[in-house]
């Protein structure tokens, strides 16, 4: 017998989302990818696990998800330049 499932990394990991299918955010706790049929041949889909608000995780499609505040990712880069600088040449 094989797995029926796999966890998967995602950036939004432990962070605040949002399902866009019903509107509720709660922390994305795992994305797993799994084998929903129920035959013989597989049906594989990548699913998001939420726990909303009220404590109790739900799933939905890895692409109905959207983050619900700031976007988690490194900020060795520094801000971005603002719209005024960004057509400033360069001085050396």
């Amino acid at each position: 017998m094989t797995d029926r499932y796999e966890y998967l990394p995602h950036p939004l990991l432990r962070h605040q989302v949002r399902d866009v299918e019903s509107g509720v955010e709660g922390e994305l706790m795992a994305v797993i990818n799994e084998d929903v049929s129920n035959s013989a041949r597989p049906h594989w889909v990548e699913l998001a696990y939420i726990r909303g608000p009220s404590g109790r995780e739900f799933s939905t499609a890895v692409d109905n998800i959207e983050p619900s505040g700031p976007v988690p990712g490194p900020s060795a880069a520094g801000p971005s330049p603002s719209p005024a600088m960004a057509d400033r040449p360069i001085s050396k």
